[in-house]
């Protein structure tokens, strides 16, 4: 029922037009050896299918939207190896459709689906063999030239239809993004548990990862990021081997992935299970920045000002720490914090961790409205090399970071259970 009211709705946008969906494909990590799969967000959003080699045509129909789906066919054989298909009766009877058939019959049959039809939606650019494949099939139905059917003279991007529909959180996506970050909870507090001196960063990633998988996610919402030390100031540290030092801080990036919704979650925290004098000045600084960003997170106001409050704390705190020198407001109007503060404070959140939506409109900030959720997530890297910082400084990097949910009474912070109140987290430590 879920998925037939999404198709509905699109439908209703797309007037008399017809949209073609295409599988994300399969990646090979190596030789024969697959990648994990994950279904591309805008199919499974509309079709709630999740396997590969498919595809999907939505024709609207008076008012609503007529779906036929193309998949792959059971296999007896292939099975044994990859497990049960859903096949074309599946695709009819538990997705929905309202005609299905092998993917080896798409080429045949798209160009009379799309036949009669003037504006056809379909992503050009993103695959070339698809583009082909549809280019074909428009100039299959031009070329029956005597026929009195019309053909596709307009292809419009899929994306702002779509896209605007999942920038807007429903009741049931907030629960299952909410239930996301449940689980994050319990991951970042195995993390925290795990943390010790004389361990290494990968002992810290395994603890998410089996606490994620444990709870039922499916997969993490993106590779964690755990940085020891100066390892936290680089923005995107993958390598997770390092090992875990007596007085560092650990830097944790990492959300769990639950019925295709994600969160996406930082912790920073000491190894040693207490904050030093410098790093809890400096921790005391980004969760300030924090706070003031979470309470702009209301219907009206847009991510800009989201964070050109974190900013402002950030910037104020800088002065008092030492790193920064001079009239605050000035400073923000010269940009001299993005020597700290490189990234902005925060992007949608959904189906995909750097959600859809549009951030402008007509060139101005997007006001943000109930529904949205975006991330809340303010930092200070400093360089082990920066002689211009204070000593007990250099090699901090400490981002905070939360899931936000704008509400008719207010912010509503999803991942709220995570420790990130000092004493809080210097508990969770112990």
């Amino acid at each position: 029922m879920l998925f037939h009211m999404r198709r509905a709705a699109v439908a209703q946008a797309m007037g008399t037009g017809v949209m073609v969906l295409f599988s994300a494909p399969v990646a090979y990590r190596n030789r024969d050896v697959e990648h994990e799969y994950r279904q591309d967000s805008d199919f499974y959003y509309l079709t709630g299918f999740d396997e590969p080699e498919s595809a999907a045509v939505l024709l609207a129909d008076e008012g609503r939207g007529r779906l036929v789906m193309f998949v792959r066919p059971r296999h007896p054989e292939r099975d044994v190896w990859d497990g049960r298909r859903v096949g074309v009766e599946g695709a009819r009877e538990l997705h929905g459709a309202d005609e299905a058939f092998p993917i080896q019959e798409l080429n045949n049959r798209l160009p009379e689906l799309l036949r009669g039809r003037r504006r056809l939606f379909h992503r050009l650019g993103r695959y070339r063999d698809r583009d082909d494949l549809i280019l074909w099939a428009i100039d299959t139905v031009r070329a029956r030239g005597r026929s009195p059917y019309l053909w596709p003279t307009e292809i419009v991007d899929p994306e702002p239809i779509l896209h605007e529909m999942r920038w807007r959180k429903d009741e049931g996506e907030v629960r299952a993004m909410q239930r996301a970050a449940d689980v994050t909870c319990e991951g970042h507090l195995a993390a925290m548990r795990r943390a010790r001196p004389g361990g290494y960063e990968y002992e810290v990633d395994a603890a998410l990862r089996e606490a994620f998988r444990r709870l039922g996610s499916e997969r993490c919402a993106y590779p964690p990021i755990v940085g020891a030390g100066a390892n936290g100031t680089t923005l995107h540290y993958r390598a997770n081997s390092g090992p875990l030092r007596d007085g560092d801080l650990l830097l944790v990036d990492a959300g769990a992935e639950v019925a295709y919704y994600a969160s996406d979650v930082t912790r920073t925290f000491p190894i040693n299970g207490r904050f030093s004098p410098d790093q809890r000045a400096a921790y005391e600084v980004v969760l300030a920045a924090q706070e003031a960003a979470i309470a702009r997170c209301v219907p009206g106001s847009s991510i800009e000002d989201v964070h050109a409050a974190a900013v402002e704390l950030l910037v104020v705190g800088m002065v008092r720490l030492g790193l920064l020198r001079g009239e605050p407001q000035k400073l923000i109007e010269e940009g001299a914090y993005r020597r700290y503060f490189m990234h902005r404070t925060s992007h949608y959140l959904g189906m995909d961790v750097h959600d859809v939506g549009a951030y402008f409109i007509d060139q101005k900030p997007r006001l943000m409205e109930p529904g949205v959720v975006l991330t809340v997530e303010p930092g200070l890297y400093i360089s082990p090399q920066d002689e211009d910082a204070p000593p007990g400084l250099r090699g901090l990097g400490i981002r905070i970071e939360d899931d936000v949910l704008i509400t008719p009474a207010g912010p509503r912070v999803l991942t709220a259970e995570i420790p990130r109140k000092i004493e809080d987290v210097e508990a969770a430590c112990r």
